[in-house]
C-alpha cells in the first residue's frame, strides 16, 4: 500500500520503489522501530526537529490534557489558552525585542509570513519601492513559492525559476572553499552586502539568512563575528533583517536560538521544527513593536496583515511546546548540548583523518561530514555516486537513520541523546562512511 499510494517528499520515487521501504511502527526514546521490530537510532532527530526523544511521557500527557479541553479553536479574531501563553514564553526566551507571535503550521509558511510582513512593513510607511530581498548562496528556506524565491539551491529551485520573483544573491561563508579561508570568506560575504546596500537600499525590504549554520546548503558554519556585521550593516542602511531560525533554534547550535551565539537581535525571526519537541506541526514568526506598529491602525486604513493559516495557533501543539519548553529548562537541556557537542568533537575527531572525508563541520548537534573523491585535490564525488545516499543506506544496516545532503551525511540526534548512545551513533556513523568509501576497511 505504501508503494502504491503514498508520493513521498524529497524523494525519487523510482528508486524508492525499487527499494526495500523503511516503515516505523513505533518510537521510544532516541529510537525508532519498523513494522518488522527492529530499531533504529534516530541519527537526524527525524529531519532535524526532534528534540527530547519519542514517546516522552510529559509531552504525550500535555497533549492528552488539552484535548480533554478543546483540540482547536481559530486565532482569527479570537484567542486560546495555549497560544496565549506559548506566545508570552517565546517573548521570553527569544532576542531582544521581539515582543509579537504571530503563528503558523511549518517552517516555510512562517518564512512566507516574514516575507510578506517585510514586504508590507514598507508599504505601510508609505516606502513602496523597498520591496526586493536579499538570500545567500545555497541558501534553503523552505518550499512555498515565497520561500524557494528567497532559496538559492539550484537543484531544488531552478526548475521553479518563472514563477518566482528575483531576489539578490551573495556569498555565503564558505571557508572550506575559499584559499584565504574563514578571513577571506567573511570579507568576501561582508563586502557583497555592503556594495549592494550602498548601492541599492532603497529598493531593499530584507535580508533573510539562515543564521550562524547553513542547513540544507551542507551544514555550513559562518566564521565568528559574520552574522554580527551583517546585523550592523543592516541596521545602517535601514533593511530588516530576517533570522530563519527553524533549523538553528531551540537549542540545537549549543544556544536557544543561532543569534544569541553573537547577541543579534533581528527584526523579524521564524522558528519551527524543534518548536514543539518535534511532535507537532507548529511554527511561528516573531516580530519587534517597530514592525507591528506599522501594521496597526484604524481599521479603514487597510493596513492589516491579511494572512492566516487554519490551524495556526493550534491549542494540542502550543500545549506540547509548552511543555517541551518545560523540560528544557528542568533537564538543563543548553548546558548539555554544549558538553553532548564537545563530546562528538572528539569522537569524530578520527574521521577527519581518512582519506575520502573532506570536511567534518559542525555546530553544537549539527554535524556534516562532507565525503569527496580525493583529500589531497578536494575533488567531489559526482552525483551519479550517490555516495551520501549508500553511506545513508549502510548506516540503516548498522542501525542507525539519517539522510544525506548530497555528498554530506548529516549527523543531527535529538537533543536529549545520552554520551552513551552518542558514542554507539558516532560509531555508525564514522563506519558507514568507511564502508562505503574504502570499501570496508577500518584500520
Amino acid at each position: 500500500m505504501n508503494k502504491a499510494y503514498l508520493w513521498h517528499p524529497f524523494t525519487q520515487m523510482k528508486d524508492y520503489n525499487n527499494s526495500d521501504p523503511l516503515i516505523i511502527e513505533r518510537g521510544e526514546g532516541i529510537k525508532l522501530y519498523d513494522i518488522q521490530g527492529r530499531s533504529y537510532y534516530d541519527g537526524f532527530s527525524s529531519v532535524w526537529l526532534n528534540v527530547h526523544g519519542h514517546n516522552v511521557p510529559e509531552l504525550n500527557q500535555a497533549i492528552t490534557d488539552q484535548l480533554g479541553r478543546v483540540a482547536h479553536s481559530t486565532l482569527l479574531g479570537m484567542a486560546n489558552i495555549p497560544a496565549i501563553e506559548l506566545a508570552e514564553k517565546l517573548v521570553e526566551i527569544a532576542p531582544k525585542g521581539l515582543n509579537k507571535v504571530f503563528y503558523s503550521d511549518s517552517g516555510a509558511t512562517g518564512v512566507e509570513i516574514a516575507i510578506k510582513m517585510a514586504f508590507q512593513y514598507w508599504h505601510n510607511l508609505g516606502l513602496q519601492g523597498k520591496k526586493t530581498f536579499i538570500t545567500m548562496k545555497q541558501a534553503y528556506h523552505g518550499d512555498t513559492i515565497g520561500a524557494v524565491s528567497v532559496g538559492a539551491i539550484p537543484l531544488y529551485h531552478d526548475v521553479f525559476q518563472p514563477m518566482l520573483f528575483p531576489s539578490h544573491v551573495i556569498p555565503y561563508p564558505y571557508a572550506y572553499r575559499h584559499k584565504d579561508g574563514a578571513a577571506g570568506a567573511m570579507e568576501d560575504t561582508l563586502t557583497a552586502l555592503r556594495v549592494l546596500l550602498e548601492t541599492r537600499s532603497d529598493e531593499i525590504a530584507a535580508l533573510i539568512v539562515e543564521p550562524i549554520v547553513q542547513g540544507a546548503g551542507g551544514i555550513i558554519v559562518m566564521p565568528p563575528g559574520c552574522l554580527r556585521e551583517m546585523a550592523a550593516l543592516c541596521r545602517k542602511h535601514d533593511v530588516l533583517l530576517i533570522a530563519d531560525e527553524v533549523a538553528t533554534g531551540f537549542g540545537r547550535t549549543g544556544a536557544m536560538f543561532a543569534c544569541d551565539l553573537e547577541g543579534v537581535s533581528p527584526d523579524l525571526m521564524v522558528v519551527g521544527k524543534g518548536l514543539t519537541g518535534g511532535y507537532l506541526p507548529v511554527a511561528a514568526t516573531l516580530a519587534t513593536d517597530e514592525v507591528y506598529g506599522a501594521f496597526y491602525a484604524d481599521y479603514g486604513e487597510q493596513k492589516t496583515f491579511f494572512h492566516g493559516h487554519s490551524f495556526t495557533g493550534n491549542p494540542l501543539g502550543c500545549a506540547v511546546a509548552l511543555a517541551s519548553l518545560k523540560l528544557f529548562k528542568e533537564r538543563n537541556m543548553l548546558e548539555g548540548v554544549i558538553a553532548k557537542s564537545s563530546f562528538v568533537e572528539q569522537k569524530l575527531a578520527a574521521l577527519k583523518e581518512r582519506p575520502h572525508v573532506g570536511e567534518i563541520r559542525q555546530q553544537g548537534l549539527m554535524i556534516g561530514v562532507e565525503l569527496v573523491r580525493d583529500k589531497g585535490s578536494r575533488e567531489p564525488y559526482d552525483w551519479a555516486d550517490r555516495i551520501g545516499v549508500r553511506a545513508a543506506a549502510r548506516a540503516r544496516e548498522l542501525g542507525m537513520l539519517t539522510r544525506p545532503l548530497g555528498h554530506v551525511v548529516v549527523f543531527i540526534p535529538p537533543l536529549a541523546s545520552t554520551e552513551d548512545e552518542l558514542d554507539s551513533m558516532t560509531d555508525i556513523l564514522a563506519a558507514s562512511i568507511v564502508d562505503v568509501t574504502e570499501g570496508g576497511s577500518t584500520t
